[in-house]
């Protein structure tokens, strides 16, 4: 799994973070220095089995268009699908479900994939029983340190782990990543969480 440098409407950049790698895509994955105001997405999965997903040959949803690749489509149906892509999601990932006519997007999205115009997020499976999280987040490498700049519905005081992190520069990191609490925020602008509360 990649966690990817983010740029303006690229979210796949060059600069990648290789997480359980192989010893092969550790020596083929490329080296590079983190800078400051770059931005990552930040890309955790955890799973109870091996963590070698495999592509089952589920129906694919979800594309995005590859700038880089160009072919002259042959069917009408696919020239104005392809058009709408352009028009509507330019280079960022898109459902088929966002279309009025899903049934002519999933009959124009065969020809785009086929020439790679389009590159498709493909399902991806655990063996059966097994289970896996997923985590992520957006994070601004700033002059004082990474800054968090999403968050999602992970609430780390619900759950309890056996293990620790043991390497002392991780746990700086992951101090650096924890958002503020809502008291310390409501304590900067003068109000308290029970003032809050109470206007609500």
């Amino acid at each position: 799994m990649l966690s990817h440098q983010l740029k303006q409407h690229v979210i796949d950049g060059e600069k990648t973070i290789i997480q359980n790698p192989t010893d092969q895509q550790k020596k083929d994955h490329e080296k590079a220095e983190f800078e400051v105001h770059e931005v990552y997405a930040v890309d955790v999965l955890v799973s109870s089995g091996e963590g070698k997903a495999k592509d089952a040959g589920q129906r694919t949803t979800i594309y995005k268009r590859d700038p880089s690749k160009q072919y002259g489509l042959k069917m009408k149906t696919s020239r104005a699908f392809f058009s709408e892509v352009e028009r509507r999601f330019d280079a960022m990932p898109f459902t088929l479900r966002a279309f009025e006519d899903e049934k002519k997007a999933r009959m124009g999205v065969v020809e785009c994939a086929k020439h790679e115009l389009l590159q498709p997020f493909n399902v991806l499976y655990e063996k059966e029983g097994e289970f896996v999280a997923q985590f992520k987040f957006t994070v601004l490498l700033m002059p004082n340190g990474p800054m968090r700049i999403t968050s999602g519905p992970f609430e780390p005081d619900l759950y309890k782990s056996e293990l620790e992190v043991q390497d002392a520069e991780l746990k700086v990191v992951s101090m650096c990543m924890v958002p503020a609490s809502k008291t310390a925020e409501n304590a900067t602008s003068g109000e308290t969480l029970e003032e809050n509360e109470a206007g609500d």
